[in-house]
């Protein structure tokens, strides 16, 4: 996919998620994705590329409420969201090209407004090292249907800490399109691995 369907668009959650659901019908087990996030852990950098290893759902709608579709159970375990051998694999890869990446627990929002700084405090405190408007709905719904998920969150601003941050989108872009081309060769060799 080019892009997604957002919750803070107006979408509903069954069609945020559409596009997953094709992909299991169409024989997909293995999805990738990729998000902007701000960072809430002090320790990373704007530009970083984070592996995601676990989420935090803070949307107002799940995307699994409502009659259960027959991919998956009713009441699907979400132990391993974010495949670990995928993961290792990630880590194998940027560690042989030289890329540094962080690991860590992204908080998806609904958005569109970024965080405030007491926001970006709190969800730091829940745990969540980056923060962004996506990615949550479709990893559930993966995940429900059984397809194997990695995701990666290049931080794109960081909030929350001592200096408040002014954010724009439009500087949210440039640190994303300055991080793809390395984010890039880690899934390019993903790919051709798997």
């Amino acid at each position: 996919m080019q892009g997604r369907f957002h919750y803070y668009e107006g979408y509903s959650m069954k069609e945020v998620t559409f596009p997953v659901r094709v992909m299991y019908e169409l024989g997909i087990d293995t999805l990738f994705v990729s998000n902007a996030g701000g960072g809430t852990n002090p320790q990373f950098k704007v530009g970083d590329i984070m592996i995601i290893t676990d989420h935090i759902n803070f949307f107002p709608e799940h995307p699994l409420r409502g009659k259960n579709f027959p991919t998956g159970p009713r009441f699907p375990d979400m132990h391993e969201a974010y495949d670990a051998k995928l993961v290792a694999l990630a880590d194998e890869i940027a560690k042989e090209n030289g890329i540094k990446v962080q690991h860590g627990t992204y908080l998806g929002t609904q958005g569109p407004t970024f965080e405030t700084p007491a926001e970006y405090r709190m969800f730091a405190k829940l745990g969540a090292d980056s923060v962004g408007m996506s990615t949550v709905p479709e990893v559930i719904v993966a995940h429900h249907c059984g397809i194997k998920t990695f995701g990666v969150s290049v931080i794109t601003d960081l909030g929350g800490f001592d200096v408040p941050v002014e954010v724009s989108h439009e500087e949210v872009q440039e640190a994303a399109n300055k991080a793809q081309p390395l984010m890039t060769i880690i899934m390019r060799e993903m790919i051709r691995r798997c």
